[in-house]
């Protein structure tokens, strides 16, 4: 664990031992006194922390993972506390009622309890008070708090748009000319743009494809993000899906002749244009496969491909292909580039003493896009000279490169993050590149490793973990950022989703093939493929393990299960195991357990509703489940449910006792007809219904506290609710309708949220024949999508009133584009106050309307390491 890591987890935990919850258990228990003293021994402990960031002794190295060994035994003796705390409320609460209840839950002995907890903090105490005593061997000073915090700069916008591009336009002019260029050549020509990690070559990429005179040379244009997945099969169904008018469809159980025969038949006769982005492959066999399928014989057609590696291109050449390596910024435009983000229009000039520092900075950065960037949003707002001087000659700098060359630019501005941010941005690690990542996933795995302090009232532990990737966004480590009020999505640069690996090394672990060096002591795991679980270490101390995708040795599971007794999370997506081990109730401290398309799971053990901890429990695309287990009352902690199952009547008592519920998910759910009859869910703050073909009903007085509501392809739902006109003070900040045939007109209890609603995402509702007039009245409105509604010919009149509207995108809706296009459309004037007008083609639409979850989990599966 890097050694900001240790402390920023030293005060999670100095926090946890302060909170009421623990001091009343310590009391209860007669052990008050010994736990003032671990936390006064930890705070000294933690004070010395922020002293040894550039020690390079191996001596130190050791006493700071011993710190680290201590801490977590440390946190699990506070866990235990509330696990404890939990057993008793379930007990009391349901023991009197079920003889199987006082079984599973009343297990401990109190004396027996007691005692030993009072050995484990006698032990830890012991060992803090050696370390402690230890530190002075160091010679280390003791640092009381985190003084590199950097102030929050809010960004105008989210989206990159090319006037937002400095120093491109040659290079895309170039690349362009290169593209419509047919020249004399029947085959399928390459066009290769080559370069270093950070110089921009997707956003180049980005531009070309979107010129007007690529739009008129090419009839198909198809853009995919490759990375290290170039295995045949997954590439043609990521093209199939990329293909303008094409329905994005599940391919998963379609073999590969069909694949490539459905991929030739679209491309036949077509003049095309096919991005391959970020590609790594190095196989030659792997490109001349794809290749054979898709040279069709047009002539002019071409690949564009972005790559980092030049034996890629080399490899990827036809007889008429180009390499196009991209240069660095040139001195001017990295000097503008950074202007822009270090100060506010025009204020450089008020402090050109700090501008001729910055010109130094510049040099440093190298003329490197993401670098100027970085650095430059580190020292917005901060007219400290002294800062930046310190900024110019820090050490940091010298710190050994990686191939991409700019970590230290970048662990500069992680150095500045707030102690609380350091552990939520680490775990990015655990993700794969180039993925979409959802505020409603990581806030849930933030919440299960104690990484989120705790809500404000009425705010959702997801409003939490939005506020800091809100505050990440804002110190630019976040791209493609899209707010929706009370969810966001977000994607990682290559070079960001770097600086995460090698801040987490030793801590957050990712075994795939080439791995060396990993960490005996890393608490959180993800093994990638079935045949490297082997070089996992499944000891006694890990907070977090994912599986890879078809593992199925349940051998190896029930070892995890019995070894692992401090889980906090458990990813077992996609998995092929048949049963899961009834112990799997022993482990007290989960929080997190994920069984999403695990498709030969038919039952789960009753055990699992011992879990009193658990607060996320996924169980879609699990369609041979029967039913739920009994006692799913029993999951007290239990904040987010995503449920798939063959159940006719759905257990809304059992739903309706779950106090701490926020998040509900019903998916795929075909036998059920009604939801929710005679309760009430008062703490419910988002409710997704997708896919349940059968159901007709839902009273929305159940679900009145909303926040979140998505209702996708649930063809005969009454979309009323039950409810003839509006809901008066509902709090709805986001709305998501897709892909309802039954939908005509808005429903009108939107009109309720008229004072929340800052997001409305209307996509695939064919049958859309009008926008209510009322719409205008919806004064908070942000983002407005309507996608594939072919029928809706206008918007209500007076759209000025929306003021606070941002984005409109009118993607996959000719006859409303050509009344509303921008500068030309006949209505364009009702419309021309809105920022961001948008009409994506059918790949940006699904990158950008926020429906690939389960697409993009496949981008990150089967990847070697990125060299």
């Amino acid at each position: 664990m890097a050694e900001s890591l240790l402390f920023s987890f030293a005060e999670l935990l100095i926090g946890k031992l302060a909170t009421a919850a623990v001091q009343e258990a310590s009391l209860a228990f007669g052990v008050h006194s010994e736990l003032q003293q671990m936390k006064a021994t930890m705070a000294l402990i933690k004070g010395v922390l922020l002293d040894v960031e550039n020690s390079q002794s191996n001596a130190l190295r050791e006493w700071l993972e011993q710190v680290k060994r201590v801490f977590y035994d440390a946190e699990d003796i506070v866990d235990d506390f509330e696990c404890e705390a939990l057993r008793k409320h379930v007990v009391n609460t349901y023991g009197s009622f079920s003889r199987k209840v006082r079984r599973f839950f009343s297990k401990n002995n109190p004396v027996v309890y007691r005692l030993r907890m009072a050995h484990h903090i006698q032990d830890i105490n012991t060992r803090l008070a050696r370390l402690a005593a230890d530190r002075n061997m160091f010679g280390l000073q003791i640092i009381d708090h985190d003084t590199r915090v950097v102030h929050v700069r809010e960004m105008t916008h989210s989206h990159v748009n090319p006037s937002d591009v400095t120093g491109r336009e040659h290079d895309k002019n170039k690349i362009v000319n290169l593209l419509v260029q047919d020249g004399d050549c029947q085959s399928l020509s390459v066009i290769s743009i080559v370069g270093m990690g950070g110089l921009g070559k997707t956003t180049l990429a980005k531009l070309v494809f979107n010129d007007t005179k690529i739009d008129e040379c090419f009839q198909l244009k198809m853009w995919v993000c490759v990375s290290n997945d170039f295995e045949l099969r997954n590439v043609l169904i990521k093209i199939l899906n990329s293909a303008p008018n094409s329905t994005p469809k599940n391919f998963k159980n379609f073999e590969t002749e069909k694949l490539q025969n459905l991929l030739r038949k679209k491309l036949e006769g077509k003049k095309f244009l096919l991005m391959l982005d970020d590609v790594w492959n190095e196989d030659p066999a792997r490109w001349h496969e794809l290749k054979e399928i898709i040279d069709v014989g047009v002539k002019g057609s071409k690949v564009l491909v972005t790559t980092r590696n030049h034996a890629v291109a080399v490899i990827m050449r036809t007889k008429s292909s180009n390499l196009y390596l991209l240069g660095c910024l040139s001195e001017k435009d990295s000097l503008s580039l950074f202007v822009k983000f270090a100060f506010d229009d025009g204020e450089e000039k008020k402090h050109p003493e700090l501008l001729e520092i910055g010109k130094e900075i510049m040099e440093k950065c190298d003329g490197l896009p993401l670098a100027v960037k970085t650095v430059g949003s580190s020292l917005f707002s901060r007219y400290d000279k002294k800062e930046w001087e310190s900024i110019r000659d820090s050490e940091i700098w010298n710190l050994k490169q990686n191939e991409e060359g700019i970590l230290p630019a970048l662990k500069l501005s992680y150095d500045q993050l707030p102690s609380y941010l350091k552990p939520c941005f680490a775990s990015f690690s655990l993700y794969p590149k180039d993925v979409a990542i959802h505020c409603s996933h990581i806030s849930s795995m933030w919440e299960a490793l104690g990484f989120l302090p705790p809500p404000e009232e009425n705010e959702s532990m997801m409003d939490v973990a939005n506020h800091l990737l809100h505050e990440l966004w804002s110190r630019s480590f976040l791209s493609d950022y899209l707010d929706l009020g009370s969810d966001s999505s977000f994607r990682l640069h290559d070079l960001v989703h770097d600086l995460a690996t090698y801040i987490a090394k030793g801590e957050f672990e990712r075994i795939y093939l080439h791995n060396e060096n990993i960490s005996e002591n890393a608490r959180h795991l993800t093994i990638m493929e079935k045949n490297l679980v082997a070089q996992a270490f499944l000891h006694t101390g890990l907070r977090s393990v994912s599986l890879p995708e078809g593992m199925n040795n349940e051998a190896l599971l029930i070892k995890l299960v019995s070894r692992c007794k401090y889980l906090r999370f458990l990813n077992l997506c996609s998995t092929e195991f048949k049963s899961l081990p009834y112990s799997i109730g022993k482990l007290k401290h989960l929080r997190y357990l994920n069984l999403q398309y695990s498709v030969k799971l038919r039952r789960l053990p009753d055990s699992v509703c011992e879990l009193q901890n658990l607060q996320t429990l996924i169980l879609l695309g699990f369609v041979k489940l029967q039913e739920l287990p009994k006692g799913i009352r029993n999951l007290i902690s239990l904040r987010s449910l995503v449920i798939t199952t063959k159940q006719v009547d759905f257990p809304d008592k059992d739903i309706a006792v779950l106090t701490s519920l926020e998040n509900l998910y019903i998916c795929n759910c075909d036998n059920l007809e009604s939801l929710f009859n005679g309760i009430e869910l008062s703490t419910l703050k988002k409710l997704s219904l997708s896919e349940c073909e059968n159901l007709k009903s839902v009273p929305f007085h159940a679900i009145r506290n909303l926040k979140i509501l998505v209702i996708s392809e649930c063809p005969k739902l009454e979309l009323s609710m039950g409810v003839g006109s509006q809901i008066p003070d509902s709090r709805l900040n986001l709305v998501i309708l897709k892909g309802l045939t039954q939908l005509v007109t808005l429903p009108q209890w939107i009109q309720g949220s008229a004072n929340s609603l800052q997001s409305l995402l209307i996509i695939g509702c064919i049958n859309l024949k009008e926008l209510s007039d009322w719409l205008t009245i919806l004064i908070y409105l942000k983002v407005l999508v309507i996608s594939k509604c072919p029928n809706l010919l206008s918007v209500p009149d007076n759209m000025d009133k929306l003021t606070n509207l941002e984005k409109l995108d009118m993607t996959g809706c000719p006859e409303l584009w050509k009344r509303f296009e921008p500068g030309v459309g006949q209505d364009w004037h009702k419309i021309s106050h809105i920022k961001h007008v948008y009409n994506f083609d059918e790949k940006e639409n699904e990158k950008k309307e926020y429906k690939k979850e389960d697409e993009e989990k496949k981008r990150g599966r089967k990847r070697r390491r990125r060299r």
